[in-house]
């Protein structure tokens, strides 16, 4: 045993004998002690070093928990090493299998964000034009001119819902269009 699994070891049967100074000054040592043994794990097995202070703090919790389970008359490390190993494999499951990139590495490689430009006046004429009759009113009146259901309903004496029906179909419509560019 080593002089720090002494003092840990020591520090333990002295908390589980009721001494908050002695578990205070455990997990403060703990804390320390651990950060080294935790972040070599995490590079082992490859998760992020940004992870380390959760995992820590996720031992330090387990030992609180389960101090009751550790034997007094065996050494504490090997207890506290199975439980630093379980966390590790808990925090591997709980975080998947995610490799982390650079933005930096693969920018060039990404799709262009910029939208299309929204089509022209004269575009958007020769689209609803090869519409139908009633579908081309609506279209035009609710989605170029900006009037309501309720207004384009009653100047071309229709129902809101006939409105509605002509509109969707309309713009289904023209969507095909756009997409196949036919016009």
């Amino acid at each position: 045993m080593s002089a720090r699994d002494d003092e840990l070891t020591g520090l333990m049967r002295a908390a589980n004998g009721g001494d908050a100074v002695a578990y205070r000054q455990l997990l403060q040592t703990l804390g320390m002690s651990l950060r080294p043994l935790v972040r070599a794990a995490c590079a082992r097995v490859g998760m992020p070093q940004g992870d380390v202070e959760d995992m820590v703090q996720d031992v330090l919790l387990a030992v609180h928990l389960k101090r009751h389970t550790w034997d007094p008359a065996q050494s504490l490390g090997p207890w506290l090493r199975a439980i630093v190993r379980h966390k590790v494999i808990d925090g591997i499951r709980r975080r998947g299998r995610h490799d982390e990139i650079p933005i930096d590495d693969v920018i060039e490689t990404l799709p262009d964000t910029q939208e299309a430009p929204p089509p022209s006046r004269e575009a958007l004429d020769r689209y609803t034009s090869a519409l139908g009759g009633r579908q081309r009113d609506v279209v035009r009146a609710v989605s170029m001119n900006g009037a309501s259901i309720g207004q384009t309903a009653q100047s071309f004496g229709m129902t809101e819902g006939a409105v509605r029906v002509a509109l969707h179909r309309g713009l289904q419509t023209l969507a095909k269009l756009y997409r196949s560019s036919d016009l």
